[in-house]
C-alpha cells in the first residue's frame, strides 16, 4: 500500500470507515476560561517490543494525569505497539512483501479521530536512541504529512524509559521530538515545576515496578498534565 494515498482512500483501505471514526464536537466553541470545549482525546502509544513493558506502564500515568486536568472533557487511549508488524521502509515506498502482515492502519484509524487532540509518545532506550518500533512508527506517520498536514496543531509529548538515571532518555526524547516537529505538532515538555524536555525514567531493576521512580513519575504526571492543558487551550481557539 502506498503512503501517497490520501488518508480516506488509507483508511478504506485498511477496512475503516467514516462512521467507524468518532465525530468532533466542533458546536459550542469557548468563549471563557470556564466554559468546556467539545470532548478531547489523548492518545498514548507505547513504543516498546516488550509485554507488559515500563514504557506503557509510563505511558498510562501521563494518561490518567492529562485526563485530571478536566476529567468531563478529555478521554484517554493507550496504544502499545508490542507485538504490532510495522515496516518502517513503507513510507519510503518500499511495497510490502507478499502476505506481509501490516498492523499500521489499525494504529492510524485511531489517530485519524477527529477527537483526537494530543499524543504521549513514550519509548525504550536503546543503545542512546528509541526503538525500532518507534522509529518504523515514526516514519509510518509520513502518510498523514503527505495527507495536507493531516495530524497538524495536535499537542504532543514524549517520554522515554532507560536503565540508568542518565542513559540516554534526553537524547531519545529530543529524537522523537524532532520527528513529530515534521507534522506541525505542537510539543510541549513537562510543565512547572521541572519544565524540561520530557521525562527520563529510571528502569532501576530494584525497584518492583516502574512507579516506584518517584523523581520519574513526578516529571512524567507534569508532562500528562502538560498535554492535557495545552490539548484544551488549542481547542478554545480552534
Amino acid at each position: 500500500m502506498s503512503d501517497h494515498l490520501t488518508r480516506r482512500t488509507f483508511l478504506g483501505t485498511a477496512g475503516a470507515s467514516a462512521a467507524g471514526l468518532l465525530a468532533a464536537t466542533a458546536a459550542g466553541q469557548e468563549t471563557t476560561s470556564d466554559q468546556p470545549a467539545g470532548r478531547l482525546k489523548i492518545v498514548g502509544i507505547a513504543c516498546s517490543p516488550r509485554e507488559p513493558s515500563t514504557t506503557a506502564a509510563s505511558v498510562q500515568v501521563a494518561l490518567e494525569a492529562a485526563k485530571q486536568v478536566a476529567p468531563e472533557q478529555i478521554d484517554i487511549e493507550l496504544i502499545k505497539l508490542a507485538g504490532l508488524r510495522i515496516n518502517g521502509a513503507v513510507a519510503a515506498g518500499v511495497p510490502l512483501e507478499a502476505d506481509e502482515r501490516d498492523d499500521f492502519p489499525a494504529v492510524a484509524e485511531k489517530l485519524a479521530d477527529p477527537a483526537v487532540a494530543g499524543l504521549i509518545i513514550g519509548s525504550p532506550v536503546y543503545f542512546g536512541n528509541m526503538s525500532s518500533l518507534c522509529k518504523a512508527f515514526l516514519e509510518r506517520l509520513m502518510v498523514f504529512r503527505r495527507d495536507n498536514f493531516a495530524i497538524s496543531n495536535k499537542v504532543a509529548g514524549v517520554l522515554a524509559v532507560g536503565g540508568a538515571r542518565n542513559g540516554g532518555q534526553e537524547l531519545t526524547i529530543q529524537s522523537i521530538q524532532a520527528a513529530l516537529f515534521c507534522q506541525e505538532l505542537i510539543i510541549v515538555g513537562e510543565t512547572r515545576p521541572s519544565a524540561h524536555f520530557g521525562p527520563g525514567v529510571w528502569n532501576n531493576k530494584d525497584f518492583a515496578q516502574i512507579t516506584d521512580d518517584e523523581v520519574g513519575m513526578a516529571a512524567v504526571q507534569n508532562l500528562g498534565r502538560r498535554v492535557g492543558q495545552v490539548a484544551r487551550l488549542v481547542a478554545r481557539t480552534a
